[in-house]
C-alpha cells in the first residue's frame, strides 16, 4: 500500500506535505517527489512505473499538465490538486478537463487534505482495514462545531 505524490516544483513541496502528514494519519506511506511534466519528464515516466504504489496524487500550479502527463502513463487512480497560483483558474481547468479517456479525479484549490483522504477512500477498496480509520476520521468531524463565516477554518 502506497501514495506516490509528485509536485511540480519545489515551491509546492510545503502544500504536498499536507499529504503525508494526513496519510501518516491512516498509516498509508507516501513518498513526496518533484517532477515536472515539462521539465523532468523523464523522471515522472519512473516514477509512475513503480509497481508499488496504489494511487498517485500530482499537483501543479499554472497549466497543470502533471495530473495529466500521470494519468496517461498509468491506469492506476490519480488525484490532480490544482494550486492556487494567480487566479488558480488555469490550474482548476487544466485539471478538470482532461481529454476523454485520461481520467484524473480533482479536488479544489491546494486540497490536499481533500487529496488525502480520497486516496484512503481508494486504498480501502483493496485494504479494507482503512475503512474503520475513515469511518472515526468522519465520526470526529461530526462532533466539532462547524467553523464561523470568516474564521478561515
Amino acid at each position: 500500500m502506497k501514495v506516490t505524490v509528485l509536485v511540480g516544483s519545489k515551491s509546492d513541496l510545503e502544500i504536498a506535505e499536507k499529504v503525508r502528514t494526513r496519510l501518516a494519519e491512516f498509516g498509508v506511506p507516501c513518498d513526496v517527489h518533484v517532477a515536472s511534466a515539462h521539465r523532468t519528464p523523464d523522471k515522472v515516466d519512473r516514477l509512475v512505473r513503480d509497481p508499488e504504489t496504489d494511487v498517485f496524487v500530482a499537483m501543479a500550479g499554472l497549466s497543470a499538465a502533471l495530473p495529466g502527463a500521470v494519468a496517461a502513463r498509468t491506469l492506476k487512480p490519480v488525484i490532480g490538486v490544482p494550486l492556487h497560483r494567480g487566479l488558480g483558474l488555469d490550474s482548476l481547468l487544466s485539471v478538470v478537463q482532461m481529454p476523454p479517456g485520461v481520467p484524473v479525479a480533482a479536488v479544489g484549490l491546494d486540497a490536499a487534505e481533500n487529496a488525502a483522504l480520497l486516496a484512503t477512500a481508494i486504498l480501502a477498496l483493496k485494504f479494507p482495514e482503512l475503512t474503520g480509520a475513515l469511518e472515526r476520521y468522519r465520526a470526529k468531524w461530526r462532533e466539532e462545531p462547524a467553523p464561523t463565516p470568516g474564521s478561515g477554518s
